[in-house]
């Protein structure tokens, strides 16, 4: 009973492992005096990925759209989060825009632009935004690295249902 719990417990959190947490602005943290454009064009940025954003009082961490990154509009943000340490997630393929919401801070260069092109599971080339292509049929999940596709599900299922028989044992 306790094994089939642990190869539950597993299967839930092993996809979880191979995402990335991006600790935005490096040792800097979400601070001024940051070049958070050269910081992102270091990293990729993959589906599941999360930001983690670590700053003081005296800042936010505001989610925005394009038009409100460019022009540093800090009325009207889609999210808005305060106390010193947020953590994103980056849940889809596209570009996610990040100003700091204290007057002034975006203007001088607290802002950041996430572009995701890549599932976590394997990167799409060149940086383009179109998904990595499917594996061939003959090939297993195993071999292909595709640990989030059909074939987990389904283990992850089966053993959701032998742990669930070994409980009601």
């Amino acid at each position: 009973m306790a094994v089939a719990f642990v190869l539950l417990v597993l299967s839930v959190a092993a996809p979880a492992a191979f995402a990335t947490q991006h600790v935005v602005g490096g040792s800097s943290g979400w601070n001024q005096g940051v070049n958070y454009a050269s910081w992102a064009s270091g990293q990729t940025f993959a589906v599941g990925d999360t930001l983690l954003f670590s700053y003081d009082s005296s800042h936010s961490v505001d989610v925005v759209s394009q038009s409100d990154y460019n022009s540093c509009n800090v009325n009207s943000p889609q999210n808005s989060y305060t106390g010193g340490s947020t953590i994103i997630s980056l849940p889809s393929l596209g570009t996610m825009y990040f100003i700091c919401g204290t007057s002034g801070h975006c203007q001088s260069g607290m802002n950041l632009a996430v572009t995701v092109s890549a599932t976590t599971n394997g990167s799409a080339p060149g940086g383009s935004l179109s998904p990595p292509p499917p594996p061939p049929h003959h090939a297993s999940a195993a071999t292909t690295g595709n640990f989030g596709g059909k074939m987990s599900l389904l283990l992850e299922f089966s053993l959701f249902v032998v742990a669930s028989v070994g409980f009601m044992a």
